[in-house]
């Protein structure tokens, strides 16, 4: 026991002679409650970077307001100037991706939907010394094009998970409804689906920023053929005009859908979507510039230049209690 006591008095003795120094040293003290205050008031407490992100969202998909909300929180946690800006057309993203380059911006975040318009630029971004991340869509063209990595799901792994899930319910013939044509994503969930779906699958092509077009699309298209049995819509608010068009031809048909917002979490809820495939929208925003930042920070690469997988996961109603709190506040 003596010895013990005596161990532990030696301890203490050591930790105050330890705190006695550092409360001396010009490194301790006072200026390390000043940086650490500092780093308090700037968030990372590193020099502001600016970060573009260039996409290829077509006006009103709630899809890209939450992967937005992600790039907004890191930025503000990492004290970056976050620039957004959109084109559904190639040739227009492109100009935007050079805008971006022209403002000398830290990194830029860009989607590959329509990949062979935006090599070009992309290539003169790198070239410019100005670090490159690919989201969410285009990633086997990702490290080709001199990007970091990419962040994202496989699309074509996410429509294959479709796939047997549409045949697990005992499913027939699918509708699968495409909202961009020319979108490679777009077409691969729906081959990936078509591949590993044990009934007949049919593409339909819609007009995704028109959805009074997209309604009467659908519409027409139960109405002329009563066989169909299953909706597969590859965005979150087309889930919710096809629930449309089923209640209007009252047709016996389930709604499946990639993505997720509170609508379709409501729909889930009611069954009146089947499951949905959560990619989780919210993290690519936010790992993409934390991955910019920490590339000019630090020189750290997330995945080591390999894709970074934020899905696929399927939920189905059973998940809701889980997700109904994050959807209601716009983060999944």
């Amino acid at each position: 026991m003596a010895r013990r006591r005596t161990a532990l008095s030696a301890a203490a003795l050591a930790l105050a002679i330890s705190l006695a120094a550092a409360g001396c040293s010009s490194s301790g003290g006072k200026k390390t409650e000043e940086k650490d205050a500092t780093s308090t008031v700037n968030g990372a407490g590193t020099p502001q970077l600016t970060i573009a992100m260039v996409t290829h969202s077509g006006e009103g998909d709630t899809f890209w307001d939450i992967v937005q909300k992600g790039a907004k929180q890191a930025a503000a946690k990492d004290n970056v100037k976050f620039l957004y800006s959109n084109n559904k057309e190639g040739n227009e993203q492109a100009q935007l991706v050079q805008t971006a380059i022209d403002q000398k911006v830290d990194g830029i975040i860009v989607t590959l939907a329509k990949p062979d318009a935006l090599k070009a630029v992309l290539q003169k971004a790198v070239q410019a010394g100005i670090p490159v991340i690919s989201i969410n869509s285009g990633s086997q063209f990702s490290a080709a094009y001199g990007a970091l990595s990419h962040i994202g799901q496989d699309e074509a792994v996410a429509g294959e998970a479709v796939g047997d899930e549409m045949t697990k319910r005992g499913l027939k013939k699918a509708l699968c409804v495409i909202h961009e044509q020319g979108n490679v994503s777009l077409e691969q969930r729906c081959d990936g689906a078509a591949k590993t779906f044990k009934g007949s699958m049919q593409k339909l092509y819609v007009t995704g920023t028109n959805m009074p077009d997209v309604l009467s699309s659908v519409t027409s298209k139960l109405q002329a053929d009563k066989s169909i049995d299953a909706i597969l819509t590859l965005g979150a608010p087309f889930a919710a005009t096809s629930v449309q068009a089923v209640q209007q031809t009252k047709a016996k048909v389930e709604v499946d859908t990639f993505d997720l917002n509170a609508a379709v979490v409501k729909q889930l809820k009611s069954k009146e979507v089947g499951f949905a495939v959560d990619q989780q929208p919210y993290l690519q925003g936010y790992l993409a510039v934390d991955e910019l930042w920490l590339y000019r920070t630090n020189g750290d690469v997330i995945g080591g230049g390999r894709p970074v997988l934020t899905g696929p996961a399927l939920v189905t109603d059973k998940d809701v209690p889980q997700l109904e709190k994050y959807t209601q506040r716009g983060t999944r």
